[in-house]
C-alpha cells in the first residue's frame, strides 16, 4: 500500500505491505520541490515522482491524507493543488485510493486523534520495525499507508463475510 502526504514543498511518500500477522517497511521518502520555482513547475515535480514511485513500487492501493483546515488560504489552496496531482496519478495508474482526515490516521495509527507529528513517527517505527530517519514528511505518509492498509483489509473481510457482495 502507498501512503501519500501532500505538500506543494514537499510530498511524503510510504510503502508498506504485508498480511493478517505482519506489516513490513518498503519504502520511504519525500518528493521535493523548489520554493523558487512556479507553482505549476512544483506539481510537476510532484505527479512524475508519484509516477515514478508507482512505477517502482507496484502498490495494490493507495491512501491521500486529506486536507483539514490551515489557518493560511493561499496555503490551504497550493496544498489542495498538490492533492489533486496525487489523487490523478494514483488514478490514472488505475490503483483505488482511498481518502483519510489527518486525525482519522493518527487515531487508527496511535489510537488518538490528537498525536503530534513526534508521537505518530514514534509508532510508525514500532510498527514497521523500522527506523523512519526520512523525516515527518515519509513517517506521516507511512501511517497514512498502514492506516490504508488496515482500512482496506477492513472492508475486503467484510465482503468476504457478507459473500462478495
Amino acid at each position: 500500500m502507498l501512503g501519500i502526504d501532500p505538500g506543494s514543498l514537499v510530498t511524503g511518500y510510504g510503502v508498506v505491505e504485508g498480511d493478517a500477522n505482519r506489516l513490513v517497511y518498503v519504502a520511504s521518502g519525500g518528493i521535493r520541490t523548489r520554493p523558487s520555482d512556479s507553482l505549476s513547475d512544483r506539481l510537476k515535480v510532484i505527479y512524475d515522482g508519484l509516477n515514478e514511485v508507482i512505477a517502482r513500487y507496484v502498490p495494490e492501493g493507495a491512501g491521500v491524507e486529506n486536507i483539514f483546515h490551515s489557518h493560511n488560504v493561499q496555503s490551504a489552496l497550493k496544498l489542495g493543488h498538490a492533492r489533486g496531482v496525487a489523487l490523478l496519478a494514483v488514478v490514472n495508474a488505475k490503483l483505488p485510493v482511498a481518502e483519510y482526515l489527518p486525525m482519522e490516521v493518527r487515531k487508527a495509527v496511535v489510537g488518538t486523534g490528537h498525536a503530534d507529528k513526534e508521537q505518530v513517527q514514534k509508532m510508525v517505527q514500532l510498527l514497521l520495525q523500522h527506523t523512519c530517519d526520512r523525516g515527518y514528511d515519509a513517517s506521516d505518509a507511512l501511517a497514512v499507508a498502514i492506516c490504508h492498509f488496515y482500512s482496506y483489509r477492513m472492508a475486503e473481510r467484510l465482503k468476504r463475510l457478507q459473500g462478495g457482495r
